[in-house]
């Protein structure tokens, strides 16, 4: 069994490996990245180290947030020896699941969530009957 951190991205339930997330933090102002891929949403300073933030609502093509939303919050990951700050909607509850229980990606997904796997989802467990996205860091963090 292993314990996820529960995020939504775009309305839908998604879950990153507690054992990646180094921190959460509330919206913060973003520095742009001159000459980054889209996804990129700029740098953010955490804690006198400077962070690549992506925002994953461009990772995975899906509509920009609507003008006068909240700013996103950033769920920071690490690999290697770098930290990432994925910005999304919103974060909520630490639950542990059984990855051996998850289920690939059902044909009934939404066509935006099916175009825009790109093998970036693990698989579907439910969680509180909600469709949860289990995301795979390492392949969110691969662009390019």
């Amino acid at each position: 069994m292993e314990v996820f951190l529960t995020l939504t991205v775009g309305g839908q339930l998604c879950c990153v490996p507690v054992q990646r997330v180094r921190d959460v933090l509330l919206p913060q102002a973003t520095t742009p990245i001159p000459l980054a891929p889209p996804e990129i949403a700029g740098s953010l300073n955490l804690r006198g180290r400077i962070v690549t933030a992506m925002d994953l609502r461009r990772r995975l093509c899906l509509p920009a947030r609507p003008a006068g939303a909240p700013c996103p919050m950033a769920v920071v990951v690490e690999q290697g020896s770098e930290l990432y700050a994925l910005l999304v909607d919103g974060v909520g509850d630490v639950v542990p699941l059984t990855i051996g229980e998850a289920a690939p990606n059902p044909p009934t997904l939404e066509p935006v969530w099916r175009e825009t796997s790109r093998g970036v989802f693990r698989g579907m467990a439910g969680e509180e009957g909600q469709l949860l996205i289990l995301l795979d860091v390492d392949r969110l963090l691969a662009i390019g």
